[in-house]
């Protein structure tokens, strides 16, 4: 018997999703056309005039030479999409941190071989990135810094403007390639090294580890127990709290850096954040570089040190856990859900009283550790240098799980959990973690407007239900990468396994121990094997197999299938018994990826003239300062301002603000701080028709010494057909006194 078919009628919250979707795709749609409109062709060079081309002086014997350099890379600070949680309303406004490149070279003393580590307040490396880096450095040093012997990693904030990659899926939230926020970052990059490579000196190496508490909690302890019991039962906590400390001395054991390596996603600053900012690792960074550039303003000195990213895929620096912020109760289950509000109330806080707090008590921890193992390092790391790469096309790699049993990886997707985003930044609609199957609905709308995955890709990807099938999404550009860098540095006894993405903390225990037991069965024993996270290029998370099975975020983000840990564990044993074996030549160095025609397209809107109220000029305050402080207050005044884009856009190095104190007796004023500095933030507020407000705070430390003080003021101000001008504005003095 036939029934009437009844019309579905949609509900308010479904209209509502279907709307904001389609406006996704619009813009989309938008970006995409705005590219085939604006795509150059051109190979022009906007770099600094190349150095000479150079190597490490020779006869040096015994030990390395070593050579650190630090630059800036903070880019736009305004009116750019932040990169990390891909949230289209985390736009920057303002400043709270300066974003480095810190590199460091590592030579053999006849100069015959070289390693470069490079690590960059950044969300992660794109490829774009690494591929602008890798020619800048051949037209400067031709072959002596190369894609075998450079590893680029991203510490992994998510606070650093966003637009450097040339893949689809990222233009979106992006709002595209936004070339000034790109050449920032190469130029960085290029500089550090070059600084490195100046200040390349006779020196020794030296290792430590110790464990690091209070300062992460694993995000997805679900997924983690899906690990064997057995492999569960070797390790003490669900996250991995060792870090591992390498110190450079010259040969007279004067400091000239560290490179820290420790576990944990750089997200105290949480989603609301607008204001540009390494977040924690940065500020143990800041810690450790004002504590040997003594009399430094942050970013100068000489002393450079680093805290770069490991396996932090399912660690989280917000050791409160997560909790419903409507009720309060706690929302660690398998979906991270809330009884009210779903998924979207579920969230995760730090151990400060707000995030500024959070990002400062975990940095300080992390840094308070370094200096510790910094201290009381004594175990020498001496040997050869070596490295090895290969390019892989990681959508099509076979695996011998053993003897009997091959498997193979995936075209890229992305599974419905991915939606979801984490208990430190929620996604959107009404998904949620843990999703092992589709929804019709949303199946439906996804086939209309971008297409239906294959069978193929669907099959290969189980249990994962494919939200997008990136990898068969190829208009104007393929949205995710296929070919990906794998890549290990050898420095005596210390291996670097520079890995494309963020692996989970037992992926990231299985590859260790994978590497350490192949240069183990080759004759090369004791080595101390470091995981260097998102680098070179980037291809989200990966978990364990057993992880993957229930689909949590990370799962759902692994976008090469449940066997992507599987091939990388087969491809980095290559490299090290290539590494052992001395066979590295003999390494096939695999399809390059590609390099798109692309220079520069986005949604961002161009800069507008400014404009001032009547009666004003820029740089007048509209809002003074007290006259007196004390410590712990904070002084704060409001300037007519322009647009920062004009200063960062325009400028090699720009500082947007000084602290400046009165010295009695000289009738000069001292800088005691800038906008690098921890305890100052920019914020600049756009109002309409080209005008603007910047509000400067400073937010006075103890220690502060009294006294009679100023905030001083510097940007750029554009009008149409004139050139860019520079501009200041100065407040009324005022004075602090001691508590």
């Amino acid at each position: 018997m036939c029934g009437k078919r009844h019309k579905r009628s949609f509900s308010r919250l479904e209209v509502v999703l279907i709307v904001f979707l389609v406006l996704m795709i619009a813009v989309t749609v938008a970006l995409l056309v705005l590219h085939f409109l604006t795509q150059e062709n051109s190979s022009s060079n906007d770099y600094d005039d190349p150095l000479p081309t150079q190597k490490p002086s020779n006869g040096v014997s015994g030990g390395y030479l070593l050579g650190a350099g630090r630059a800036d890379c903070t880019g736009p600070v305004a009116e750019i999409p932040l990169m990390g949680y891909a949230n289209p309303d985390q736009v920057g406004s303002g400043l709270l941190t300066r974003l480095y490149s810190r590199a460091f070279i590592v030579a053999e003393p006849d100069s015959s071989k070289q390693v470069v580590f490079v690590s960059i307040d950044i969300g992660m490396v794109s490829q774009r990135l690494r591929l602008e880096v890798l020619k800048e450095l051949k037209s400067k040093y031709g072959e002596l810094y190369r894609q075998d012997n450079v590893i680029l990693s991203g510490t992994h904030t998510h606070s650093g403007p966003g637009g450097y990659f040339q893949y689809t899926l990222f233009w979106i939230t992006s709002k595209g390639l936004i070339k000034p926020s790109l050449d920032a970052i190469v130029k960085g990059i290029v500089k550090s090294i070059d600084i490195a490579h100046q200040n390349l000196k006779r020196g020794r190496l030296f290792i430590n580890r110790g464990t690091v508490e209070n300062s992460q909690i694993n995000r997805s302890p679900y997924s983690y127990l899906q690990n064997p019991a057995s492999e569960q039962s070797r390790y003490s906590s669900n996250t991995d709290k060792e870090m591992v400390m390498l110190k450079m001395v010259d040969e007279n054991g004067h400091d000239l850096g560290l490179i820290s390596w420790f576990a944990v996603h750089p997200v105290s600053m949480n989603n609301t954040n607008h204001l540009v900012n390494s977040d924690n690792v940065g500020y143990a960074s800041l810690l450790f570089e004002q504590e040997k550039n003594k009399g430094m303003l942050p970013g100068e000195g000489s002393f450079v040190a680093a805290f770069a990213s490991s396996n932090l895929g399912d660690v989280s620096p917000n050791t409160k856990g997560p909790f419903c912020v409507n009720t309060g109760e706690s929302c660690d289950n398998p979906q991270s859900t809330c009884p009210m509000g779903g998924a979207a109330m579920c969230m995760a806080m730090g151990p400060g009283t707000d995030m500024f707090d959070s990002t400062r008590i975990i940095g300080q921890n992390i840094y308070s550790k370094a200096k510790e193992l910094y201290a009381n390092a004594s175990q020498e790391i001496t040997g050869p240098l070596s490295s090895a790469h290969q390019w892989v096309n990681m959508s099509d790699v076979q695996v011998e799980l053993n003897a009997t049993h091959t498997v193979k990886t995936c075209k890229p997707a992305l599974g419905y959990s991915f939606a979801a985003g984490t208990i430190d930044g929620v996604g959107a609609f009404n998904f949620t973690q843990g999703s092992v199957e589709g929804d019709p609905f949303w199946d439906q709308i996804r086939d209309q407007l971008l297409g239906k995955p294959s069978n193929e890709t669907k099959a290969c990807h189980e249990p994962k239900p494919v939200l997008f099938s990136t990898g068969e999404m190829t208009w104007p550009h393929p949205w995710h990468p296929d070919i990906v860098d794998v890549q290990i540095a050898t420095i005596g006894s210390l291996a670097i396994v520079a890995v494309p993405g963020e692996f989970t903390t037992m992926s990231g225990r299985r590859l260790r121990e994978a590497v350490k037991l192949e240069f183990d069965s080759h004759g090369t024993a004791g080595m101390d094997v470091v995981i260097a996270g998102l680098c070179n290029v980037y291809t989200h998370y990966i978990t364990t197999y057993e992880e993957y099975q229930v689909q949590r975020y990370e799962a759902a983000s692994t976008i090469y299938g449940p066997h992507t840990l599987s091939a990388y564990l087969q491809l980095y044993r290559g490299l090290a018994r290539a590494i052992a074996t001395n066979t590295v030549q003999d390494l096939p160095s695999g399809p390059e990826p590609p390099f798109f025609n692309i220079t520069s397209f986005t949604l961002v809107p161009a800069v507008t003239s400014d404009r001032t109220p009547v009666n004003k000029t820029f740089g007048d305050v509209l809002q003074e300062v007290r006259q007196h402080y004390r410590v712990g207050e904070v002084a704060e005044v409001t300037f007519v301002s322009a647009n920062p884009r004009n200063s960062a856009e325009n400028m090699t190095e720009h500082n947007f603000l000084t602290v400046e104190t009165y010295v009695n007796g000289s009738g000069k004023w001292q800088v005691v701080r800038n906008d690098a500095s921890w305890d100052t933030r920019f914020y600049w507020t756009k109002g309409s028709f080209g005008l603007s407000n910047a509000t400067i705070e400073w937010h006075i430390p103890n220690g502060t010494e009294p006294g009679i003080y100023r905030i001083r003021y510097f940007g750029h101000y554009k009008k149409i057909l004139m050139p860019i001008n520079p501009f200041e504005g100065i407040s009324s003095t005022f004075e602090i006194t001691s508590l």
